[in-house]
């Protein structure tokens, strides 16, 4: 199998860019989950890595593959250049960001903006298919602000393809640039899944992924059984890990599920908390991440306060500690 075909099979299932939250601890966790799922960056603008020199923002463990990198930026060159250190770093895959709409980002003339320039999106992909050998992928809104989404979105993506993008992830909602703040953005505007349908329907060799408002691996399951390529996960996997991500294997890759539970995440984590401790970074940069493992379970609410209060200044026993109040 090439690793293209890999990659695409890994993406049935990824979980969102997140600022401030996918992290590489948080990509370090999410994997012990499971070896299939794609697991994406964080945003990293391309001004950052060109003319910042900022490489310590690329940084990963081997086991977080498969991996992407997203990228932000609306330079062809400059993000040609951001995707050559991407690839040279060892990513899997490089990812447009085209869907974040804080006011910071459309300062910057990307993001979710960029969906009002297909061709300027079409020019930066092309750059970036063209300097490296890794897959170039695109992640995207329906619209923005008054665009009818039924006639913008199959121009970008007819854009888009023509210069070789072949995978898209689509976040099903409009993008409002004034007037909503990014958390409303992601909650305010309306879920049209049917148009992202109508779109893998228009566009049947484009490989489509679903994003926005899907909270559990049997509602991927039914897109998935219906035509969609693939899921991309944000919040839900993010605050509720244990509950959603522990069947990935099985419900979405049909493959053997593994005898794991919640408390032995945990503990495959121990030994990551423990290396990252004794390089000198604390252990609640770790464990903020996995507050939401045993959401919905007896001994959740003591499993957050023991984390929540003691382990920005505690070891890694703190994290044995807070498992007790679960077991």
């Amino acid at each position: 199998m090439s690793n293209f075909s890999k990659i695409r099979n890994s993406a049935k299932l990824s979980i969102a860019p997140m600022m401030d939250w996918t992290d590489r601890h948080c990509r370090y966790f999410h994997r012990t989950f499971s070896k299939n799922i794609l697991l994406y960056t964080e945003m990293v603008t391309s001004p950052a890595l060109v003319k910042g020199n900022a490489t310590y923002l690329l940084e990963f463990d081997k086991s977080e593959h498969p991996l992407a990198l997203q990228l932000g930026g609306s330079d062809p060159a400059e993000l040609a250049r951001a995707a050559v250190m991407g690839a040279s770093f060892g990513y899997d895959e490089i990812n447009l960001n085209v869907g974040c709409p804080s006011d910071r980002v459309q300062s910057g003339i990307f993001g979710a903006i960029l969906m009002k320039t297909p061709e300027i999106v079409a020019q930066c992909c092309k750059e970036m298919i063209d300097a490296v050998d890794i897959e170039v992928t695109v992640k995207c809104r329906i619209g923005v602000d008054h665009q009818d989404p039924n006639k913008t979105l199959p121009k970008f993506l007819e854009c888009i393809s023509k210069v070789g993008v072949k995978r898209v992830i689509i976040h099903a909602r409009k993008a409002i640039l004034s007037g909503l703040s990014p958390k409303q953005n992601r909650n305010v505007p309306p879920l049209n899944y049917e148009l992202v349908y109508k779109m893998k329907e228009q566009f049947p060799n484009l490989h489509i992924s679903l994003n926005g408002g899907i909270q559990s691996l049997h509602q991927a399951q039914l897109h998935l059984e219906n035509g969609i390529d693939g899921i991309m996960m944000g919040r839900a996997a993010y605050q509720k890990p244990g509950e959603v991500l522990l069947d990935v294997n099985r419900l979405i890759y049909n493959l053997p599920n593994r005898e794991v539970s919640e408390k032995e995440i945990v503990r495959q984590m121990i030994p990551y908390i423990e290396n990252q401790y004794k390089n000198g970074n604390k252990v609640s940069k770790i464990t903020r991440h996995m507050l939401g493992l045993f959401s919905g379970r007896p001994g959740a609410k003591g499993w957050r306060k023991v984390l929540s209060e003691n382990a920005h200044s505690s070891g890694p026993e703190i994290v044995l500690q807070a498992l007790s109040e679960v077991e």
